[in-house]
């Protein structure tokens, strides 16, 4: 990565801070931005700040901005724990950066599913959702049922897709791949697939919320979105609803990851240590329309109806995240020059 383009990255992730008592103890905590940064705030921070008097700066990115910081700053990381999809966490521990977490001062430890753990406790899983996609009832009469829908002239100039660098605009293109025959080692149908799609997408969203205001205007119709952000926009009164495709949704598994080098560990261990309490994860499943992995936590009928569960649950593809982790350079390197406008 070249000097500019690492600082342009970097200058990307937008610090938004939480509280400023003086003296107080400062946590930098990565988050995704929008409705998540909100639930973060509201689930995990204020009863993390109450419990340790410590306060919370949340730098908000997506998941490629932030491994990038964090290799950036290889070794002295400018924060000190960091929700990232899966796949990027991965990513970080095969590079030697991500800390190892010390499960024996995790009270919530116990109660977490076993798979949730990454490779050697280097990140843990901290919710389940997925890529599906979401429309405007209002506008689409009959809704989608196939990831190959968006090609259909019927939704021509109304609907937009995700860059490669989110994790939605990834998930379409493996998703499109894989519904056209191609496989992990054979992406050529999905890139194929995908240049006309992208060529009439309104935009090629990289901040998962930039839909909201698109879905606002009804300027689009449709996108492969997340139900978890749709659930929250529905509730502050959206025309919305969650289609999950018949191939089956992406999931998604959302980790947390403790870069190595900070000198806050300890105090990044008791957040997580809230992120994964029963507490913590229900309040944030309520709230953010999103599943748990605290074995402790039921979801609400209301939250269940638009998660991932029970038959979308079953269909979900949960891609290997060492096997993203091994090509998503090159996919997006090709993406950069076949796709991207």
């Amino acid at each position: 990565m070249s000097l500019s383009l690492r600082n342009s990255t970097i200058a990307a992730v937008l610090t938004v801070g939480l509280t400023g008592t003086a003296g107080a103890e400062e946590l930098v905590v990565g988050s995704f931005g929008g409705s998540f940064a909100d639930n973060v705030k509201a689930c995990h921070v204020a009863a993390f700040e109450k419990a340790t008097g410590a306060t919370v700066a949340l730098k908000l990115g997506n998941s490629s901005q932030f491994a990038a910081a964090v290799r950036a700053t290889g070794g002295k990381p400018d924060m000190d724990i960091v929700y990232i999809d899966n796949s990027l966490a991965a990513q970080l521990n095969g590079e030697g950066l991500a800390d190892k977490i010390d499960r024996t001062k995790l009270k919530s430890a116990p109660d977490v599913i076993a798979s949730a753990w990454g490779k050697n406790d280097s990140y843990v899983v901290a919710m389940v959702s997925a890529t599906a996609l979401v429309y405007n009832p209002k506008l689409v009469k009959t809704p989608p049922s196939s990831w190959l829908d968006l090609a259909d002239p019927a939704y021509a100039g109304k609907y937009a897709i995700g860059d490669i660098t989110g994790t939605s605009g990834l998930h379409y293109l493996l998703a499109l791949n894989k519904a056209k025959g191609g496989t992990l080692d054979n992406t050529d149908p999905g890139f194929e697939a995908i240049k006309p799609i992208a060529k009439g997408s309104a935009v090629l969203y990289t901040q998962a919320d930039q839909l909201l205001a698109l879905f606002e205007r009804e300027e689009i119709a449709v996108a492969p979105w997340y139900p978890d952000r749709a659930g929250v926009a529905m509730d502050k009164g959206l025309s919305l609803a969650v289609a999950y495709p018949k191939e089956g949704a992406v999931g998604i598994l959302p980790a947390v990851v403790i870069p190595k080098g900070t000198a806050k560990a300890d105090l990044a261990l008791k957040f997580l240590d809230q992120i994964l309490s029963a507490e913590g994860q229900g309040c944030f499943s309520e709230k953010a329309y999103i599943g748990a992995v605290n074995t402790k936590v039921k979801l609400s009928d209301k939250v269940a109806k638009i998660v991932p569960n029970g038959d979308s649950l079953e269909k979900a593809w949960f891609i290997d995240p060492e096997l993203i982790a091994k090509n998503s350079a090159n996919w997006t390197r090709r993406w950069q020059r076949e796709v991207a406008r």
